[in-house]
């Protein structure tokens, strides 16, 4: 995390099908997703559902729910992601300095291997939000290498370790941190490569997307953010946006001179993957800097959902969801893969719940713009998204300029934008259930005021220009958050419970009807997949933004979640920080958690005494 951030120093089941030409490691993987008594990829399966086929633990038993055991990280920092569980062995990662460890879930937990890379503590600077890592990635033996878990270091090391030892298989450098370039995701292994973004919209980084072979980690190709079309692997014919070819230069012609080159559009979210159609789906950040009178220009293609061919990494269809971003409203959140109907018309759908407020849902194969609307009533920086075809503004959303914080201008305090920066959703994912055919959506309900500022590029130094202020949107129910069920074939909120505090938590779906997510407070939390009604909660050491997982293991149905308060809502804890305006806002937003939480690094695992199969 940046040192103050103010505005002196900035301041399992898979409905997508196997594709006839993966690979064997691959087809393993796909095959081991299926099997609910493992949790083998960061969000579940590759269309990122992080939903449960499991049911020993359901809504009628998890009133009886009880911790089983728990495993202290040794880290005091933001724990975001979650385990993944390999047959007998547990992997668990923590923030900086990326400990991963390997639990023995045959011998009470017992650490079979520990890994614990060198990093130059000159990193921590440069990482925002907090010293965060989403996980890690799991990859079967095959063409020449042993099972591998493989680990996004904050040094942008990307490292390949055995699974069954924990020594170094290859490793190579995927950024440089004296640029601001860090690592903060989770890497995604598809076929045999593994895919990662880059960290660091911050300091001007330009973002990117590559993959590496599995093999022997040579890159296979790379993707940026913004540029050449070239660099960007776009065809200015081929690749499209709303159904229409995004032409010669589509990049270069929306930013003044040179900016593209420092011009963010950052890639250290989530990655999504359709085997029959051999595409990956992952979405690109906020341009830079944050102040939008020093770029004019739609600034693509930052803001943007991006569907690539796997193999080659060539750009399909692409969609900026802002256009020229005036809030820092991240485009990187997952896409979830499933079927819907809109207008009564089924599609493979492609469903993203975006930090500007809406909830877009396109067609998987075309990039067609099937529905965007509000998934938080309070949104007001926009009215709407433009959906007639024949419209000029097709597929942009619609500014009120009362909001806009470049028509306010600079060293002007736009105030009442809703939501935050920190969106109505940040990285921490939805859950799909294939039961209810609903989404369960983790989410802020926070807004800001926005002071932009001119600011001059340094490599390696906060290059943001603005600051902020954050909290509760008025006129509410006085809290930060709110756990929402989502229907997308109707496109409105089924049910909604509010908290107070962000829900900083990824959601896991299950077939027992129970869906569970975690607070900031610290509680786990289980609830009616169905009603939304509280069905259990459980206060673990410190406040939970780490994603819910479950597992299986000598026939017993285990959840399991990582606390440890931090991440950007909770970095005036994690990094010490006080002046309401550090943290870009968020440390005066959330003042009032210290009140409720303090640091901690922990698992707990959860389980029911006494279980039976719901019915």
């Amino acid at each position: 995390m940046l040192r103050t951030l103010t505005k002196a120093a900035l301041a399992t089941t898979m409905i997508v099908g196997f594709a006839a030409s993966a690979s064997a490691a691959d087809t393993n993987l796909q095959e081991m997703a299926q099997d609910a008594s493992q949790w083998v990829m960061p969000t579940g399966n590759y269309a990122n559902w992080r939903y449960s086929s499991l049911d020993q633990i359901n809504k009628d038993n998890v009133k009886n729910m009880v911790p089983a055991w728990t495993f202290s990280t040794g880290v005091l920092r933001g724990h975001e992601g979650n385990p993944l569980v390999i047959g007998d062995t547990m992997y668990v990662h923590t923030p900086f300095p990326n400990i991963v460890y390997a639990l023995d879930l045959k011998n009470d937990g017992a650490i079979k291997w520990r890994y614990e890379p060198k990093q130059d503590p000159n990193v921590i600077p440069v990482m925002c939000c907090d010293t965060v890592n989403r996980g890690v990635a799991y990859a079967p033996a095959g063409d020449g290498h042993p099972a591998l878990v493989i680990l996004d270091q904050a040094d942008a090391t990307l490292v390949a370790l055995n699974a069954d030892t924990g020594d170094v298989v290859w490793s190579v450098k995927n950024g440089d941190p004296s640029k601001g370039e860090t690592g903060t995701a989770a890497p995604y292994v598809i076929k045999d490569k593994v895919l990662v973004g880059i960290s660091g919209g911050e300091f001007g980084v330009r973002g990117r997307m590559t993959a590496y072979n599995l093999k022997d980690g040579k890159e296979a190709w790379k993707a940026y953010s913004t540029g050449p079309d070239k660099e960007m692997l776009i065809d200015p014919q081929k690749t499209t946006e709303l159904g229409k070819p995004v032409g010669k230069d589509s990049s270069l012609k929306t930013w003044k001179g040179d900016q593209w080159k420092i011009g963010g559009g950052g890639t250290w979210g989530w990655i999504a993957y359709d085997p029959d159609l051999n595409m990956v789906y992952y979405g690109s950040g906020n341009p830079s800097t944050w102040n939008p009178a020093q770029r004019p220009g739609d600034n693509k293609w930052s803001m943007t959902i991006n569907a690539r061919d796997l193999d080659t990494g060539e750009a399909k269809w692409v969609y900026q969801m802002t256009p020229h971003d005036q809030w820092d409203y991240d485009g990187v959140n997952e896409m979830i893969l499933a079927d819907i109907t809109v207008d009564g018309k089924q599609h493979k759908g492609l469903v993203h719940f975006d930090r500007n407020g809406f909830v877009y849902e396109l067609d998987r194969k075309t990039g067609a713009l099937l529905m965007a609307k509000k998934y938080d009533p309070a949104v007001n920086w926009a009215s709407k998204v433009d959906m007639d075809p024949n419209s000029k503004t097709y597929g942009r959303p619609l500014v009120n300029e009362k909001y806009s914080t470049e028509a306010n201008g600079e060293d002007n305090n736009t105030t009442g934008i809703c939501p935050a920066a920190l969106g109505t959703k940040d990285e921490q994912p939805a859950a799909y259930s294939p039961d209810t055919k609903l989404f369960y959506v983790p989410t802020n309900h926070v807004c800001m005021d926005y002071e932009p500022f001119r600011v001059a590029y340094t490599a390696g130094q906060p290059y943001v220009g603005a600051t902020l202020s954050m909290y509760p949107a008025p006129n509410s129910h006085g809290g930060m958050g709110n756990f929402i069920a989502w229907d997308p074939d109707q496109g409105k909120i089924v049910w909604s419970l509010p908290e107070q505090f962000s829900v900083w938590s990824g959601a896991l779906a299950t077939k027992g009807g129970v869906v569970f997510y975690g607070t900031l407070e610290g509680y786990l939390k289980a609830v009616d997949a169905k009603t939304g009604n509280e069905l259990y909660k459980f206060k673990t050491p410190s406040g939970i933004i780490g994603n819910v997982m479950a597992y299986q293991h000598n026939g017993k149905e285990y959840v399991g979640i990582l606390s440890g308060v931090g991440g950007w809502a909770g970095i005036g804890l994690a990094a010490g920080l006080t002046d309401p305006n550090a943290g870009l806002g968020a440390v005066g937003g959330y003042a009032a958690l210290s009140k409720y939480t303090a640091l901690g690094g922990q698992l707990t695992v959860f389980t029911v005494p006494d279980q039976t199969a719901s019915k």
